[in-house]
């Protein structure tokens, strides 16, 4: 699972994927998820153990896990990805063969680097094309959160319509694996 993604030499550095360890990546995942740039993700309160008890139940779900993601070999973000037809919008849209759901999360930095977050979702997202069976990405934003939009739209996300979840109405948005590479450049970066 530790798949390099390199960038153009001299620019942002090495970013790598591995999977998340609950007991040992529990207290740096806690940091990221409460604190306040993380409001979306809805953990702002959450204690120490919610959060070690949130990614145990998620490394123990056969549809859903988490990653940890490096740069230059130190955790800088995480990654979930999740079968939407069983977790997260299960009833909510209508599946296509292929789909993968994911959500992303730069850690808070006080020394933010310019175009590292695009660096980020780009990687996640050739991390989860890797896999031959997938053939899409959803992903299912806040409404309001108009920073990860633009990301998404970035990276060829389309949004396809408005959706209300339990805890948040969402942007139902879709990218295949050609919206991505035709974003992005793919293989010619």
């Amino acid at each position: 699972m530790n798949r390099p993604h390199s960038n153009p030499p001299g620019e942002l550095g090495t970013l790598t994927v591995r999977p998340l360890d609950p007991a040992c990546d529990a207290e740096l995942v806690h940091g990221w998820v409460t604190h306040p740039k993380a409001a979306f993700w809805l953990m702002g309160e959450a204690e120490l153990h919610d959060v070690e008890r949130e990614y145990m139940a998620i490394a123990a779900h056969p549809h859903h896990d988490a990653f940890i993601g490096l740069h230059d070999g130190e955790p800088a973000f995480l990654i979930e990805r999740y079968d939407p037809t069983e977790v997260e919008l299960k009833g909510l849209y209508e599946a296509e063969p292929g789909d993968v759901g994911m959500h992303f999360l730069v850690a808070p930095t006080d020394t933010p680097v310019h175009g590292f977050t695009r660096a980020v979702i780009t990687a996640v997202m050739e991390f989860l094309f890797a896999d031959p069976s997938v053939r899409r990405v959803v992903v299912e934003p806040d409404v309001t959160n108009s920073a990860v939009q633009a990301l998404n739209k970035a990276v060829g996300f389309e949004v396809l319509r408005e959706i209300a979840k339990p805890e948040k109405d969402a942007l139902l948005s879709a990218c295949t694996r050609e919206q991505f590479e035709a974003a992005t450049g793919g293989a010619d970066r």
